[in-house]
């Protein structure tokens, strides 16, 4: 399900498109958070399974649809009013996409499920936490926000589901699974617990 894979390009080039605009970056700013976002997840989890060149370097498809797609966002930019707000919402489709493409690579590769799920949420989160870094923002998924933690939930299920079904039910599953939690958890402010010094 290949088409899975373009919708978290895109969600997560839009997504590093935005957060350039928040932060008042110019064009080559935008489009470096737009692809970094949208493919260096990928390229991580690439290396981690011995991948070389990592496929989002050589398939030219990927990096050509990050670019498109933050001209997209900058074309149609007028339009979109709270960007921080359009920022989670995308991220969220990108975060459920690559959790799920992720979890697929790594089943693949005959990982362990404890393995699938550590590879679907770099894939999923590791581009965000470059972006987040790259405008001196603590990443996402180190903060109390429950960011990462659908994404591990979704390489779990992806393992479990996909020792008794299909694997294209195990994808399309994962991916609404982890793109609804992680909307859900946007709307009711869930958060991890905070920890404090004692």
């Amino acid at each position: 399900m290949e088409v899975i894979n373009y919708i978290g390009i895109f969600a997560f080039a839009a997504s590093g498109a935005l957060k350039a605009m928040e932060k008042q970056l110019d064009l080559l700013g935008a489009i470096v958070l737009g692809f970094v976002t949208s493919l260096a997840g990928g390229i991580i989890a690439d290396i981690l399974l011995g991948i070389f060149p990592p496929v989002n370097l050589v398939y030219l498809p990927y990096p050509i649809t990050a670019i498109i797609s933050v001209f997209l966002i900058i074309l149609i930019r007028k339009n979109l009013t709270k960007i921080s707000k359009k920022l989670l919402y995308f991220d969220a489709i990108g975060l459920g996409a690559f959790t799920a493409f992720g979890a697929q690579l790594a089943y693949f590769h005959n990982l362990n499920i404890l393995g699938v799920a550590i590879v679907a949420s770099i894939t999923a989160t590791g581009g965000g936490a470059i972006r987040d870094i790259l405008v001196s923002e603590i990443p996402l998924i180190l903060r109390k926000d429950f960011y990462a933690t659908p994404s591990i939930i979704g390489g779990f299920v992806f393992y479990i589901v996909s020792l008794r079904f299909l694997d294209y039910i195990s994808l399309i599953l994962t991916f609404l699974l982890v793109t609804s939690i992680r909307l859900i958890a946007i709307k009711k402010k869930w958060e991890l617990p905070k920890i404090n010094i004692i």
